[in-house]
């Protein structure tokens, strides 16, 4: 079996990482970071950019940018049409309720672009590793709902990627604080991203690792900084010059991006400058937006939100059965918790200094990657025990939400009820799967339905149901029903809430196997370009050295003449046989040449680093997961 990688797709950054024998290690992106923005933008001529790269053009081409498109995932268009103004790039309804994004006249859904930078962090691993990659862990938000994991996971299989768990993010955190420091403790694990906070209480002995509860808000992160202090920007600056910028979309996305380096900044300064020459045109020429904010300004802020995290912190604490004195250590994950506001009423509420010896940014993948190692069975002495949530349950007679399985139950698990009917004769049931916290069916979340049929006609009260609920491992959902009388059986995968069809998913893969052929290809264009590069160099510094003929100086002119206009127009078998040209000729010239030339560059630039880890067997243990039946009328 080859490696199992482990990748954080985060709301602002991404990573993805490996195990090297024992010790995760973070793989560097293209552009040699250890962390890749989660961006995705479309450029005037058709290319598409992720990543860095897609990040420094954000300014001038905002309408065509994609970020933050995590905060989309398993979303239908009601439930983020009162926060589009918060996204610069277009939304639009698609069929009954679906959410598309719509860039140059092509229409995408959040699964594709996800699936866009899975494709580039896939690609950073090719190049790195020599070995094969056999599968990804993904991790998401603990609070993730069940629309939210299904819409995760059929982005990786859109990247062409076999998504071996979903896991969540705080659990992943705490197998990588695991990892390295070998603690037996109660932790808590304070994620704090930059689109949702998660609040995980766990319990780490013997190696097992259990989450004991999560609560958490996905509607609430570092984003939300930014967004508040781009708000205060625009508003003081139409205060002061009368002029509203609300609606100049590269504008805003100028003030927005000035918000996120300040508060940055503002994490190892008292005060810090935002500067941003030509902002608007008046009547009376250019206007500048020059403004000097204070921490303290920043923390007044952001003090209503750092409070609600602290809110969470109690409810997960309290669903743990747990009180504050009872907890050994808190990890700091996320970068929200670079911000010292933040790590201050965090110590403040737990009374004690945070774990400080992991990375907040990386110690996720991290965490994922060394899951990877449990399932291929190199890391036995490990055992993750995760938990599902929200409670899962059905709407039943007069609307009410009848739980099946509860918040906080470890996973994989399968519940079962049995319930009946409401009318006398009644031949089919209707099951409305709900997730959720409110007693009120429709005030939760619904992820699906569907109608048993033929059911054995008898009075109200009589036909025995059995209603099954059983979550795997990825904390996806399957339910069936039965008529226990007849044995007749109807079930149903909860995927996404019908985001995407599996038809839909298997097209998107084969769109992006295309694209990924291309863009290897052009790679590849790329490469032959800069090894001609290279000759060119190589010939024009040998021309320049004494004792070449005429005659051969006038060949290399010539030569470079044509490899210049071949080199835009990238023709490969063309660019290959200059290559092989331009090689013979320093050779020839090198040899009647007293000069010393370097040699024309034969090193391929995007070779991969070879890497190799050992590899095992071993049985992965399973939690017993026999259905635990319950009487309901």
């Amino acid at each position: 079996m080859g490696k199992i990688l482990g990748i954080d797709l985060g709301t602002t950054k991404s990573a993805i990482a490996y195990l090297e024998g024992t010790t995760p290690e973070i793989i560097l992106s293209p552009e040699g970071h250890r962390l890749l923005p989660s961006i995705v933008a479309f450029t005037a001529n058709g290319e598409r950019l992720v990543g860095q790269p897609a990040k420094s053009q954000m300014i001038t081409n905002p309408q065509n940018t994609i970020s933050s498109v995590k905060t989309l995932m398993g979303k239908r268009y009601s439930e983020v049409e009162p926060y589009l103004q918060e996204f610069p790039f277009h939304i639009i309804k698609h069929g009954d309720d679906l959410l598309r994004i719509e860039i140059n006249n092509q229409v995408y859904s959040p699964e594709e672009i996800s699936a866009m930078i899975l494709l580039k962090l896939k690609d950073a691993a090719d190049r790195y590793l020599n070995d094969p990659i056999d599968s990804v862990i993904i991790t998401v938000p603990a609070y993730f709902n069940d629309s939210q994991r299904q819409a995760t996971k059929d982005a990786g299989s859109i990247a062409g990627l076999n998504v071996k768990r979903i896991i969540n993010e705080p659990t992943a955190a705490s197998l990588a604080y695991s990892i390295d420091l070998k603690k037996k403790a109660k932790l808590i694990v304070y994620d704090f991203g930059g689109g949702t906070i998660d609040i995980s209480v766990l319990d780490v002995q013997n190696g097992i690792i259990k989450v004991l509860a999560t609560a958490g808000n996905t509607h609430l992160g570092g984003n939300n900084f930014d967004i508040a202090l781009t708000q205060k920007l625009v508003r003081e600056f139409a205060n002061e010059s009368h002029i509203d910028l609300a609606k100049d979309k590269a504008a805003l996305q100028r003030i927005r991006e000035a918000a996120e380096n300040a508060k940055i900044e503002l994490s190892a300064v008292d005060e810090c400058e935002i500067n941003l020459p030509f902002i608007a045109e008046s009547e009376d020429g250019p206007v500048h937006l020059i403004k000097y904010l204070r921490k303290t300004e920043f923390e007044n802020l952001i003090k209503t939100d750092v409070e609600q995290t602290l809110e969470i912190c109690s409810r997960a604490l309290h669903n743990a059965n747990l009180k504050i004195n009872d907890i050994d250590e808190f990890l700091l994950v996320g970068g929200s918790t670079r911000i010292p506001y933040v790590q201050q009423k965090v110590k403040e509420f737990f009374k004690r200094e945070p774990n400080r010896k992991v990375n907040p940014d990386e110690i996720v993948a991290m965490g994922a990657a060394a899951q990877g190692s449990i399932i291929k069975g190199d890391s036995k002495d490990i055992l993750l025990l995760d938990v599902t949530p929200l409670g899962m349950g059905v709407k039943t007679f007069g609307g009410a939400f009848t739980r099946v399985i509860n918040a906080n139950t470890t996973i994989p698990v399968s519940r079962s009820l049995i319930f009946s009917t409401v009318e006398d004769n009644q031949a089919e049931v209707d099951i409305q799967i709900f997730q959720g916290e409110r007693e009120i069916a429709e005030e939760n979340k619904l992820l699906g339905k569907f109608t048993l049929l033929d059911v054995k006609r008898a009075p109200r009260g009589v036909p025995r149901i059995e209603v099954t609920f059983s979550i795997n491992i990825n904390g996806i959902m399957n339910v069936s029903a039965m008529d226990l009388s007849t044995k007749n059986k109807k079930e149903i995968l909860i995927t996404q809430s019908g985001l995407l069809s599996k038809e839909e998913v298997e097209k998107l893969r084969e769109e992006a196997k295309k694209l990924s052929e291309l863009d290897l290809k052009k790679r590849e264009a790329i490469l032959k370009k800069n090894k001609v590069i290279n000759q060119i160099y190589s010939l024009t510094q040998l021309s320049r050295g004494s004792g070449l003929p005429g005659e051969i100086k006038g060949e290399i002119a010539a030569l470079i003449r044509e490899a210049e206009k071949e080199i835009e127009k990238e023709n490969i078998p063309t660019l290959e046989n200059i290559e092989k040209r331009m090689l013979a000729l320093w050779q020839k010239a090198s040899a009647m040449s007293s000069g010393s030339a370097p040699p024309p560059g034969q090193v391929d630039p995007a070779m991969d680093i070879d890497l190799k880890t050992a590899g095992g067997a071993g049985k992965e243990k399973k939690e017993d997961t026999k259905p635990l039946k319950i009487n309901f009328k």
